[in-house]
């Protein structure tokens, strides 16, 4: 487990031998490492614990240098989600920088059309931030809609750095061509 110093405070990111377990922003350590414990079963590797940790930090700095495709070829581990989650996030995951969406288009990409807060739930219980960009879907109006899920911190701490991380991929809200 290690710590990115965030913009707006800590970032922890976990992994084990294969793939990233967790990343999480403003969480307590303790409270993040249990959740990671508990939805994987395994005890995340140590700061140094290896080149996939190493290699997951690097590009959690890198992203919040500005560079785009830093988080794009991490392996994450989503075996403790059901399989809508792992659909949407999948979906979710294959937005590129600069690019948004909204809950019911990530619906209709993976044939779900109509299911917009189903999606939105998915999203919210998202345990890898950030490589898995959620805060890419937005609300169907082209305005900012929900972040954070389960993530700690307030509706409007959360809603600001999902603002950030939007304009630090050039993302102005509202996004008016996006209107469904």
């Amino acid at each position: 487990m290690a710590v990115v110093v965030g913009p707006w405070g800590p970032i922890h990111v976990a992994a084990g031998a294969r793939a990233v377990l967790g990343i999480a922003v403003l969480s307590p350590r303790e409270l993040f490492v249990a959740d990671v414990i508990r939805r994987t079963g395994r005890e995340p590797a140590r700061a140094g614990g290896g080149p996939l940790l190493d290699r997951a930090v690097a590009a959690l700095e890198a992203y919040l240098a500005g560079e785009p495709s830093a988080l794009e070829g991490l392996p994450l581990d989503l075996a403790d989600r059901g399989e809508w989650d792992r659909a949407v996030l999948g979906g979710v995951r294959a937005l590129g920088w600069g690019q948004v969406t909204s809950y019911g288009r990530v619906a209709t990409a993976i044939g779900r059309r109509g299911a917009a807060r189903a999606v939105g739930g998915a999203v919210g219980r998202n345990p890898i931030g950030l490589a898995i960009p959620c805060h890419r879907v937005i609300a169907g109006d082209g305005t900012i809609g929900g972040y954070g899920g389960d993530w700690f911190g307030t509706r409007d701490e959360l809603l600001g750095i999902k603002r950030e991380l939007l304009a630090l991929e050039g993302v102005m809200l509202p996004v008016r061509s996006l209107r469904d």
